[in-house]
């Protein structure tokens, strides 16, 4: 999985986009681990098809120094090496669709201990296979051939799996910075002044503008008081009687 920034253990959010076929085989991951696959066949197909020699029907010996537990090692690594390949192939495949960052911090987490683990135990397979083989005395064309093959990629396979750790560890500390990060959410619904997109971005509408003057913009004033108007007619109840100079006319 390729480091997306924003993105949690090394990939964008579920449902962020569709699966996309040629787009996950062309991953740095992906071409790692089906490499990985075919070293780990390579190793234990060798092995199977001509590391054992029937001496009776009942009897066989390994062709690395008559040693049985070279044989059963470089099979046994070979075929749990595959199938770990394609367990994780298929995590890889539904990775996007995990929303939980727990279940993804797992899935890492043993994506990256059981390459760094299978590293370890093919470097010891190499020198195994390859010190039991310049002991042994069983050296015929058709065994030649394929206990070299066996040795040669088991040998590879260790540079297959440092690299898939190392992708791991990479995937591991992008997560783990995500989830230690304190930062604002990418989208925030706090009001400045219009829409508010993501944080790296300027809003694209202006705040209002404020008042300026000799009092504070945000202070208040109480406006001046004014009485209610009267009603036509009725003379307001406060005030002194109005004096006019109309006198009434006598008959």
């Amino acid at each position: 999985m390729e480091s997306i920034p924003g993105g949690s253990y090394g990939d964008q959010y579920a449902g962020a986009k569709d699966f996309d076929f040629v787009e996950f085989v062309r991953r740095p991951t992906t071409i790692a681990r089906l490499i990985s696959v075919l070293f780990a066949i390579v190793v234990f197909g060798c092995i199977s098809a001509a590391g054992y020699i029937s001496t009776s029907t009942l009897t066989t010996h390994c062709i690395f120094n008559n040693n049985s537990d070279a044989c059963h090692y470089g099979v046994a690594i070979g075929v749990l090496a595959f199938l770990a390949c394609l367990f994780f192939l298929a995590v890889d495949v539904q990775f996007s669709s995990i929303s939980n960052v727990s279940t993804r911090k797992q899935l890492v987490t043993a994506d990256l201990g059981f390459s760094g683990i299978w590293t370890f135990l093919w470097f010891v397979g190499f020198c195994f296979l390859a010190d039991q083989w310049r002991k042994s005395s069983i050296k015929t064309t058709y065994q030649t051939n394929h206990a070299r093959a066996a040795i040669a990629f088991s040998f590879f396979s260790v540079f297959s799996w440092v690299t898939l750790t190392l992708m791991a560890l990479q995937r591991y500390r992008q997560g783990d910075g995500f989830e230690n990060n304190d930062s604002p959410p990418p989208y925030s619904n706090e009001y400045q002044g219009g829409y508010s997109g993501p944080t790296d971005h300027k809003s694209p509408y202006a705040s209002f503008p404020q008042p300026s003057g000799e009092n504070p913009p945000n202070s208040y004033q109480q406006p001046p008081h004014i009485p209610p108007e009267q009603p036509f007619g009725v003379p307001p109840t406060t005030s002194p009687p109005v004096m006019t100079e109309y006198n009434v006319p006598s008959y």
